[in-house]
């Protein structure tokens, strides 16, 4: 019998989210994804199929906002903070998280409160 992967076990757990959430035009909803050295985040309308918004941590106002060695915990908060300013712009005030399978803890929980400090409600 074959044991299943991390990555196989993280896909799962976000099928199973995923069939209870999703994002509107109204309230988007906002997708994680990380890997092992960058961290994204998405807007997703999830009626139309579109990516709203997106953000990482390669971005170029990202990148200026950050110091040289910043950790990578740092670099997803400046991503929450980012794409919740660039939200607040285009006239979203609340969206609705989808952690991507991940636990809530290190860079996704730094992520997420820096959208909050950017301005979004979840």
């Amino acid at each position: 019998m074959k044991k299943e992967t991390k990555q196989e076990k993280r896909i799962k757990r976000h099928r199973r989210v995923r069939a209870k959430i999703s994002g509107t035009g109204d309230v988007p909803r906002l997708c994680v994804f990380r890997s092992h050295n960058h961290i994204y985040a998405q807007l997703i309308d999830d009626e139309k199929g579109i990516t709203v918004l997106d953000s990482s941590d390669m971005g170029k106002e990202t990148k200026k906002n950050q110091k040289d060695g910043a950790g990578k915990v740092k670099k997803a908060f400046e991503v929450g903070k980012e794409i919740g300013q660039e939200a607040i712009k285009n006239k979203i005030q609340k969206v609705v998280f989808d952690r991507g399978g991940y636990k809530y803890h290190g860079r996704v929980k730094s992520l997420a409160e820096g959208a909050r400090e950017g301005g979004l409600k979840f």
